[in-house]
């Protein structure tokens, strides 16, 4: 069973499209909560094109009374701008991910070279004295595992959007058995295993099965998508159920 963790990024993008602040990411964060979300994810982009800095403690605000039952999840680059937020909210989460400020989206996870290690591991011992628990978004690789361990990071989230795509064509297995194996390699090694990026309510149920032991899917395009149709409530729940079943 894996908790829901619900992405606010493109409630927060389709506010930003006028001045009016509607949707309100409080009311939509409470909704989701109320829906079965376990938790609730974040990436504050340094443009600010969806999560603005300013909606971090309003949403920590939300948080605080159903913490540490429900999680706050703070993703992102990790420089001092992150370091900042973390101070401030103290959530239980926070996702590293290498992505340069313009990126369009993360796409690409930790391979943890020299290069990578020199940025990644001094930001790691950081944010843990802040009592975060440090996940690194990685790609489906089972190699990089143990240097995900020698980074002193808690855990990975595993990147499903090559998973996603090639579900959609109907030539998923040799990914997905990527996705299993790195899995199983970071559940050995004593880490968390999350996974996220482009995951639906078809894709899911396999993903479950190779991956039983997962402990979070951070889901929020597709969910806002198919909120379109279902109603966001509605939405929440179906995707809370399906990570729920075996």
């Amino acid at each position: 069973m894996a908790r829901l963790s619900v992405n606010l990024n493109k409630i927060a993008l389709l506010r930003n499209s006028r001045r009016t602040g509607v949707p309100d990411l409080v009311h939509f964060g409470r909704l989701a909560l109320e829906a079965g979300a376990k938790g609730l994810t974040v990436h504050p982009r340094p443009d600010e094109r969806h999560i603005r800095a300013s909606d971090v403690p309003m949403l920590a605000a939300l948080m605080r009374p159903r913490r540490p039952g429900c999680e706050f999840n703070i993703e992102g680059f990790p420089d001092e701008r992150m370091l900042g937020m973390l101070r401030d909210t103290r959530p239980e989460q926070a996702t590293l991910v290498p992505d340069a400020p313009d990126a369009f989206t993360s796409e690409e996870g930790w391979h943890l070279d020299a290069e990578q290690a020199a940025l990644a591991v001094p930001a790691i011992t950081a944010m843990k004295t802040l009592g975060c628990r440090v996940i690194l978004f990685i790609d489906p690789d089972p190699d990089v595992i143990d240097r995900v361990v020698r980074s002193g990071a808690d855990g990975v989230e595993i990147y499903t959007g090559r998973y996603a795509a090639e579900f959609r064509a109907g030539r998923h297995a040799a990914t997905l058995d990527k996705i299993a194996a790195t899995a199983a390699r970071a559940r050995d090694a004593g880490l968390a295993v999350n996974a996220g990026h482009d995951l639906n309510l078809h894709n899911i149920p396999p993903l479950m099965r190779a991956v039983p032991f997962l402990a979070e899917a951070s889901i929020g395009h597709e969910l806002t998508a198919d909120a379109l149709e279902l109603g966001f409530s509605e939405a929440v729940s179906a995707y809370a159920k399906a990570l729920a079943s075996d």
